[in-house]
């Protein structure tokens, strides 16, 4: 049977793309996951595409405004930590040194959001959910596995999502210099790599979905238009994974836990 997160505060509860091409996006991520996509319309023209796997949600996707394409925005996927309260969690983000992209606001009687920028730059949501259960697929092949933060900064960035989210950071026994895990009470939810970002790439989060086989998906991700980031290679102790980049150039990553 599918496996369902009903989330509690401070972990990863939504997953969204933001993309150039919504039409394109959901024929590369159904092809590759096997996700389905129910479009539930925005405003004229627009819609809101959610990402079904097993007849659950695993994510979604909205095409970018125009502004934000004319400001340089790339596509993207976009992380949502769940929270109790959104105007008291990014006041405290604010507090933290954040930035915010978007300000709190109402999503109809769902929930409510805030987009934030850490203070090194690595963009993210806040969600508060109100009618909406905060249910995700997890721990099924297609499914969000695992964020990894590549920051500019790991102290600074502890320091702050210890603040907003009372996250701990424990430093890996199975990698040197030392892959810092990001613990949400006793849940591991993801990490800090060692090496930061070349100076070219602004801080940011990136998403892994799980596979059951990292070749197998990571060749398929290529044949339907992606690109690698990383080849597919072996985490020591812990599983295999490759770094992609869809057909308009939003990056993720695949993982196959070690058996």
């Amino acid at each position: 049977m599918p496996t369902i997160d009903l989330h509690k505060p401070g972990t990863f509860c939504w997953i969204e793309l933001a993309t150039t091409d919504q039409n394109a996006a959901k024929q590369f991520y159904g092809s590759l996951f096997g996700w389905s996509a129910d479009d539930l319309p925005m405003a004229p023209g627009e819609f809101y595409s959610m990402f079904k796997l097993a007849g659950h949600d695993a994510g979604a996707a909205y095409t970018l405004r125009p502004e934000q394409q004319g400001g340089g925005v790339p596509p993207h996927w976009v992380l949502y930590v769940l929270v109790t309260n959104t105007d008291v969690a990014a006041n405290r983000a604010i507090q933290a040194g954040a930035a915010v992209l978007m300000p709190p606001m109402d999503v109809m009687e769902q929930g409510r959001m805030a987009v934030l920028k850490d203070p090194a730059g690595a963009a993210f949501c806040i969600w508060q959910a109100k009618q909406q259960s905060s249910a995700l697929l997890v721990r099924e092949s297609g499914s969000l596995c695992w964020a990894d933060l590549n920051t500019s900064d790991p102290q600074r960035a502890q320091q702050f999502y210890t603040t907003v989210f009372g996250w701990e950071f424990i430093a890996s026994p199975h990698s040197d210099p030392p892959y810092l895990q990001i613990r949400n009470g006793e849940d591991y939810i993801g990490g800090i790599p060692p090496c930061p970002p070349p100076a070219n790439v602004p801080s940011h989060w990136m998403a892994y979905f799980l596979v059951t086989d990292c070749d197998a998906a990571a060749a398929r991700a290529i044949t339907l238009g992606g690109r690698f980031c990383m080849e597919p290679m072996d985490l020591k102790n812990v599983g295999r994974m490759s770094i992609l980049k869809d057909p308009q150039g939003a990056v993720f990553a695949v993982f196959q836990p070690r058996q």
